[in-house]
């Protein structure tokens, strides 16, 4: 039986050294290609970008020309043609037109001006006096008056008022309230209406055919020092 042979120091050294030498090889790519990327992020940012420095730059005076271009803009300039002249606004506009028109135009116009008068150029219709018939004319029978429009009549309100002078839950001091009011010559009455589940004593004045008479009593009541208010029914036919 032959025993296994052991490796020498010779060898042994130089397979370290050969692990050592790309331990060292690599060390060194990873720096050369970390430099290469920042040299070339370097260049990337100090270059001009393209396009950008071929467009020309305005000036200051080219702003302020087309600002004053800006200023006498006609929107409805393609609307007619051709526009007002630069410098001339709309009253210019209009004192050219008058300029080239004639004389008798020029009239028209200055007299079109005054208040109530019709636009130029629109005729006015002028109106006819009402004229008789033919054949009354021939008989001498005299004109027949224009007949008056009947007035109308006016519309009856829908509705009858009420003067409240208050609500109470209980029938004494319903009738307490209706006592004052017949101590200073007022008439009330007083009525019962269910409202969320209590039944609820009213003391009222009224009827009134106008919210006129109501307002009146309601203005009386208020000088006395009762507190009333305007309670609107509707009409029964």
């Amino acid at each position: 039986m032959s025993t296994p042979k052991r490796p020498s120091t010779r060898d042994t050294a130089s397979g370290k050294g050969q692990a050592g030498g790309f331990a060292i090889g690599l060390v060194v790519g990873l720096l050369v290609g970390l430099a290469l990327a920042l040299g070339v992020a370097l260049y990337i940012t100090k270059a001009p970008v393209p396009f950008v420095n071929k467009v020309p730059q305005r000036t200051a005076e080219q702003d302020s020309a087309e600002a004053e271009r800006n200023k006498t803009w006609d929107p409805n300039a393609a609307l007619a043609g051709k526009g007002p002249r630069p410098g001339l606004g709309a009253s210019g506009a209009a004192g050219g037109l008058a300029g080239a028109a004639a004389p008798g135009a020029a009239a028209s116009v200055a007299a079109s001006t005054e208040p109530g008068a019709p636009p130029p150029g629109i005729a006015t219709a002028t109106p006819k006096a009402p004229g008789r018939d033919p054949a009354a004319i021939l008989s001498g029978a005299p004109p027949t008056p224009p007949v008056a429009a009947a007035p109308a009549a006016p519309v009856a309100d829908p509705f009858v008022y009420f003067v409240q002078a208050g609500a109470f839950t209980r029938p004494e001091d319903a009738e307490q309230q209706r006592a004052r009011l017949g101590m200073i010559g007022q008439t009330a009455k007083v009525s019962e209406r269910e409202q969320a589940g209590r039944t609820v004593y009213r003391v009222r004045l009224g009827p009134f055919p106008t919210r006129e008479e109501a307002d009146g009593l309601q203005l009386k009541l208020q000088e006395q020092t009762i507190d009333a208010q305007i309670v609107r029914v509707e009409r029964q036919p």
